[in-house]
């Protein structure tokens, strides 16, 4: 692995909420970039209190995942 790879769960956290941004906040990135006009956006609280279920369900499965496997 080098310095600039993540370890996998930390990569499949990331790419989860990439998804969830993505699809619900329509979001192509989550990297800042160093420019208002492409690090700040408006949302309708709807899309938000969406993205934030998707996470919640998310870390809901997660756990019950971890609890099988131990």
């Amino acid at each position: 692995m080098t310095t600039h790879e993540k370890p996998a769960p930390e990569h499949d956290r990331d790419a989860l909420l990439l998804e969830i941004a993505d699809r619900h906040l329509f979001l192509e990135t989550l990297e800042t970039r160093n420019s208002d006009r492409l690090d700040f956006h408006e949302h309708g609280v709807w899309a938000i209190r969406s993205a934030l279920e998707a996470a919640f369900e998310a870390g809901c499965r997660a756990r019950a995942d971890a609890s099988i496997q131990s």
